[in-house]
């Protein structure tokens, strides 16, 4: 059976955070993938290029923080309810390094999902090609829980 065709009450929280990453343009646009998703949890990565670089050469702030806002927003997305998406309401970010090459790693978390209210959290790592991860940046998230209009 196609995801497409499942129930909305049947959906996991892959299949239901798959067929919303797949509909956000800007994450196609970067090139970024989804890595990890799981009740709570979602892991996406973002490849270093020139898409994603300010004038010095590194990764762009606004490249992190696009990926660290998605991996929380999925994370929060599996705890919402039913027939719901969810929406960032705000969100800080610290930036702890800068980074060139490898590819950037967010992972989103729940740290509460409540009725009205969902607050997640991001860690983002760099990870380099022999694989040594270092941190990069972390977000602390609210999200509010909208219905979904697709």
């Amino acid at each position: 059976m196609q995801a497409s065709n499942l129930s909305e009450s049947t959906e996991s929280p892959l299949i239901r955070v798959q067929r919303s990453f797949a509909r956000q343009g800007m994450m196609q646009h970067l090139g970024a993938r989804l890595v990890r998703v799981e009740s709570g949890l979602c892991v996406i990565s973002l490849p270093y290029s020139g898409k994603v670089t300010q004038q010095q050469g590194s990764f762009h702030g606004g490249a992190i923080g696009a990926i660290a806002d998605i991996a929380a927003g999925y994370a929060g997305l599996t705890q919402a309810p039913e027939g719901m998406e969810v929406t960032s309401v705000e969100y800080k970010i610290n930036f702890l390094a800068a980074f060139e090459g490898g590819e950037l790693r967010a992972t989103g978390r729940v740290i509460r999902a409540g009725k009205r209210v969902i607050v997640t959290s991001a860690e983002v790592t760099h990870v380099d090609a022999q694989g040594q991860e270092r941190a990069c940046a972390v977000v602390q998230q609210t999200l509010l829980p909208v219905p979904r209009i697709y």
